[in-house]
C-alpha cells in the first residue's frame, strides 16, 4: 500500500547512503573550517547568498534523484523538501525567542546553530530509521501518523499566538540543577574551567535548549514526510537538505519572521492535508491515489505555503498603509 501515490520503497545500495553521508560531512566541514572560520555577525546580504547556495544544492540533488530514480522519486524529494523547509519557518521564530531570552550576541548564534544542525541530523536519522521500520512491519502505523498530523494541525492553528517560554524547558532545568554553570562571559566556548572546576557555559545551555526543541519539531515533521513517501533515502536526504539551509534562512528571516502572520495557517493546512491523505490512503487506497496523485500533492503543498505567505505580505502592507491613509 503506497502513501500519497508513492512507489514502493526501492532498494538503495549502501554506497549511496555512504556517499551522501560523506557529502554532508564535507559540506559541514567546509562551512565551519573554511567559510565561517572567523567569528562574525552575518549580514543580510551574506545570509541571502548562503540561502541561495543551500537551495541551489538541494535543487541540483533533486535533479540527480530525478535522473537516478525517476520522476516519481524526484517529485517525492521535492515535496518532502518543501514540507520540511516550510515547517522550519516555525523553528526560526522559536530560535529567535531563545536567543533573545539568553541575550546571545548575533556573532555567536551561528556557532550554536551549527552544532544544533549537527545534532538535528543525527536525531532525524534515528527518527527516520525507526519510523521506516515501523511502517515496514506494521502498516497500521500510517493512519496513526495521519491522525497525529491532523491533531497537530488543529493544535498549531489554535495555539499559534502562545508565547514561547525557554525558562520552562525541561532540559534547561535539569542542566541548571545538576551541572555546574559558569558565571562569566566566555564568548563562543561551551566548556571552561572556573575556579579550577570544569563548567558549562550559558552558550552550551542555549545549545541544549535548541536541541531539545528540535526533538519536538522532528516529532511533527518526520511523520509528515512519511505522508509523502516511505522511501527512507528520499525522506532522509530531503530532510537533511532542508536542515542544512536552516542557519542561513534564520539569519535572513529572523528579524522579519513576524511579518508572516498567516504562515502558521498554511503550515497547519499542509499538516492536515498530509494527515488526511495518509488516513485515506490506508482505508481507501485506490480511490485516494486516483483522486490526488503525487504531482497534485506537490501542487497542493506548494500552493498552501505560497497562499499563506502572500496573504501575510498583503496583510502587512495594509497595516503599514493604514496610519498613512488615516492622516492625509
Amino acid at each position: 500500500m503506497d502513501v500519497l501515490g508513492s512507489a514502493p520503497v526501492a532498494s538503495v545500495p549502501w554506497v549511496a547512503w555512504g556517499g551522501f553521508a560523506l557529502l554532508v560531512v564535507f559540506l559541514l566541514a567546509l562551512d565551519l573550517v573554511v567559510f565561517h572560520r572567523h567569528i562574525h555577525a552575518p549580514s543580510l546580504k551574506e545570509a541571502a547568498g548562503w540561502s541561495v547556495f543551500w537551495i541551489s544544492l538541494a535543487v541540483i540533488f533533486n535533479l540527480f534523484i530525478w535522473w537516478w530514480r525517476g520522476p516519481r522519486s524526484g517529485m517525492e524529494f521535492l515535496t518532502g523538501y518543501l514540507v520540511e523547509k516550510s515547517l522550519s519557518m516555525d523553528n526560526i521564530f522559536v530560535f529567535a525567542v531563545i536567543f533573545r531570552f539568553f541575550r546571545i550576541d548575533l556573532k555567536y548564534q551561528y556557532r550554536v546553530l551549527f552544532w544544533g544542525v549537527l545534532g538535528a541530523i543525527l536525531m532525524r536519522l534515528a527518527f527516520i530509521l525507526v519510523g521506516s521500520e515501523l511502517v515496514r512491519r506494521f502498516d497500521w502505523t500510517i493512519p496513526i501518523f495521519g491522525v497525529f498530523l491532523v491533531y497537530t494541525a488543529v493544535k498549531l492553528a489554535l495555539s499559534h499566538d502562545h508565547q514561547v517560554e525557554p525558562e520552562k524547558n525541561w532540559l534547561l532545568r535539569l542542566s541548571r540543577r545538576y551541572l555546574r554553570v559558569a558565571h562569566g562571559d566566555y564568548g563562543q566556548r561551551f566548556f571552561v574551567r572556573e575556579n579550577g572546576r570544569r563548567c558549562i557555559t550559558s552558550l552550551f545551555l542555549v545549545l541544549l535548549v535548541i536541541e531539545s526543541t528540535d526533538v519536538l519539531f522532528a516529532v511533527d515533521s518526520v511523520p509528515a514526510i512519511f505522508g509523502v513517501t516511505k522511501d527512507a533515502f528520499i525522506i532522509f536526504t530531503s530532510n537533511i537538505f532542508a536542515i542544512l539551509g536552516l542557519r542561513a534562512l534564520y539569519f535572513l528571516l529572523a528579524s522579519v519572521i513576524d511579518l508572516f502572520c498567516y504562515l502558521v495557517y498554511g503550515l497547519s493546512a499542509v499538516l492536515g492535508f498530509i494527515g488526511l491523505k495518509m488516513i485515506a490512503e490506508h482505508f481507501v487506497p485506490h480511490v485516494a491515489e486516483h483522486l490526488i496523485p503525487m504531482w497534485m500533492s506537490l501542487t497542493v503543498v506548494a500552493a498552501l505555503i505560497a497562499i499563506s505567505i502572500a496573504a501575510s505580505l498583503v496583510a502587512t502592507c495594509r497595516e503599514d498603509r493604514g496610519p498613512q491613509d488615516a492622516n492625509p
